[in-house]
């Protein structure tokens, strides 16, 4: 038994990541495309984009028009060269998203541990164990799927800056420069910069001398976000388009608004970036930081607390919130964007990105400070307070923890012997019914818009489409678009406010006021007339009308029914209207 207990303690947290990634493994093996992944900017955007770009031969075109939103450049979708992206260009996209699934995992875990090792060095020995798993923690959290492996591989910008500053070769330079096609800069990239400005500043007044290596570094760096996302800077440099950044309404908060934003941000999980702090993760590391401190006070050493790592991990958490608090003010933000035009729209709160790692750099220092004792007791608590956090981030339900969120609705589904309401990603796109409906109607690139039915779906199956979403599309179409949806827009005060002060999604809404675009198997509908502008819907070279309802005006609005189809494996049944364009 002794033998066994010894073994268990040295291989513990090979147990832990074999089980937690061969678990969700096997869950989306056997489920593939029935698995519930999150619509919610993910599939209802980049799954979308990516197969518009596969079907219209887009991902290495220049001077392009995609068939979206009645026609966009290219360059307003994201970059060839990322390699989450890479995947959709040669995988069936379900396929390409399990691999930056878990790739994401193993980035987030292999630069966390790669991080520890480098900076405790021949110490890391002792400590393996629980970089692993916190290594696996950060790469499990439920973050922005199209961005993973830009959250993974921030331990992996810090070690190569590392390498950098103690002058370890030269090749970390070229690392470095390579470094964005795992990034992405208006996530990371332009906080990276800023953060390597500051370390800049403040080693050079420490050193007392001008660090000359980190200094390259950061043209380096920035070069290669210029290269790797050349689309994306000519777009806000060269461009003299309009976007809709123009006309998007930020909002502008009181004092103590924006402190309830600095303290949402601190103790709850940013949305796109859940670190599941909040129940496990945040008092543990707050108790230790407190006990601490009261331990130096009571020997007199109340000057150690400045040495402290895990304080100075909080506190750089603690100005991440600040800094998203003082987005929220309008007088602040204005000054940004003054000093940096180029900029205008961004949103420099995503500072809080960073957040998620942080969280779990400040846990495995407590974790650490129990394995310092020396004793079983404490290294063996500090393991099980390791294998806790793994079970709270796995059975967190947040937005995107999709392997919860498919484990709970295939168990619903077994159990109560019903479909559950939400859409499963075959059903969400139901490609086989569109390429059914594009063979009966000799589809030809004809334009087409979505009611009821998310264009998303529309762009998977190759359908080009009048609607569309985006946060980076020319004004000139939104005000087009607008013209289209005016109907809606005097009937629904919420859609004026919604679409016209934002705009990423531009949607035929219901003029009842009702949400008709979730990702549900039944998702009645009271008023069944469509309120657009039939004229401005032709004007925009609009053909076909994919509804999920039977409307009833729409013989007066010029246009009249083709046919009505289902699929066996759809939950949709399709009404398809079709006008003179």
């Amino acid at each position: 038994m002794k033998k066994f207990l010894d073994w268990l303690d040295r291989f513990w947290y090979w147990f832990v990541i074999g089980g937690c990634i061969g678990a969700q493994a096997l869950v989306f093996l056997i489920f593939r495309e029935e698995s519930y992944l999150t619509v919610q900017d993910n599939l209802d955007l980049f799954i979308a984009h990516f197969q518009v770009m596969n079907h219209w031969d887009g991902w290495f075109a220049h001077n392009a028009t995609m068939p979206m939103l009645g026609g966009i450049s290219r360059d307003c979708l994201s970059s060839e060269w990322n390699l989450y992206n890479i995947f959709f260009t040669f995988l069936p996209p379900f396929w390409a998203y399990m691999v930056g699934y878990f790739l994401k995992i193993l980035i987030g875990m292999g630069s966390f541990v790669l991080l520890a090792k480098d900076i405790y060095k021949e110490s890391f020995a002792e400590y393996k164990g629980i970089a692993w798993v916190m290594g696996l923690c950060y790469g499990i959290l439920p973050l922005f799927p199209a961005y993973g492996i830009a959250f993974a591989s921030v331990p992996l910008a810090v070690l190569i800056l590392r390498k950098i500053y103690f002058r370890q070769g030269k090749r970390w330079y070229a690392a470095l420069f390579c470094y964005p096609l795992l990034s992405y800069f208006s996530y990371f990239g332009f906080f990276l910069l800023a953060y390597l400005v500051c370390a800049i500043l403040i080693l050079s007044v420490r050193d007392r001398k001008i660090n000359g290596s980190l200094i390259a570094a950061l043209f380096v760096l920035a070069a290669g976000y210029v290269c790797f996302e050349y689309r994306l800077f000519a777009q806000m440099l060269f461009s003299d388009v309009e976007t809709i950044r123009v006309s998007m309404v930020d909002t502008d908060l009181d004092f103590a608004g924006v402190l309830g934003q600095i303290k949402e941000a601190f103790l709850t999980p940013v949305f796109h970036a859940a670190s599941d702090h909040a129940v496990f993760v945040l008092p543990v590391c707050l108790a230790a930081l407190v006990l601490r401190i009261a331990a130096l006070i009571r020997k007199k050493e109340g000057k150690k607390i400045w040495k402290e790592s895990l304080l100075w991990v909080l506190l750089f958490i603690v100005f991440n919130c600040i800094v998203n608090g003082l987005y929220f003010w309008g007088g602040f933000r204005r000054l940004f964007e003054t000093l940096v035009p180029p900029l205008k729209g961004f949103q420099f709160n995503r500072t809080t990105f960073f957040n998620p790692f942080l969280w779990y750099a400040a846990f495995f220092l407590v974790l650490k400070c129990l394995y310092d004792k020396k004793k079983p007791l404490f290294w063996r608590g500090a393991n099980l307070l390791a294998c806790i956090a793994v079970a709270v981030i796995l059975l967190t339900p947040a937005v995107y923890n999709e392997f919860y969120w498919t484990c709970y609705h295939q168990a619903y589904r077994a159990v109560k012997h019903t479909e559950v309401n939400l859409l499963n990603y075959r059903e969400y796109y139901s490609a086989d019914l569109m390429e059914e409906i594009k063979a009966d109607i000799d589809y030809d690139g004809e334009y087409a818009a979505g009611y009821g039915l998310n264009p998303a779906v529309l762009e998977y199956s190759g359908i080009a489409t009048l609607d569309g979403y985006l946060g980076f599309y020319p004004q000139s179409y939104k005000e087009e678009f607008t013209r289209l949806i005016q109907p809606s827009y005097d009937r629904v005060e919420e859609w004026r406010v919604y679409y016209g002060e934002w705009g990423a999604r531009a949607y035929l809404y219901a003029g009842s006021g009702e949400s008709i675009y979730n990702p549900y198997r039944n998702q009645p509908l009271s008023d069944l007339h469509l309120y657009i502008d039939a004229d401005q819907f032709r004007k925009m070279g609009g053909t076909y009308l994919f509804s999920r309802y039977e409307l009833e005006n729409m013989e007066e609005m010029g246009f009249w029914l083709t046919g009505v189809y289902s699929g066996e494996n759809s939950p949709y049944t399709i009404y398809l209207y079709q006008t003179e364009s």
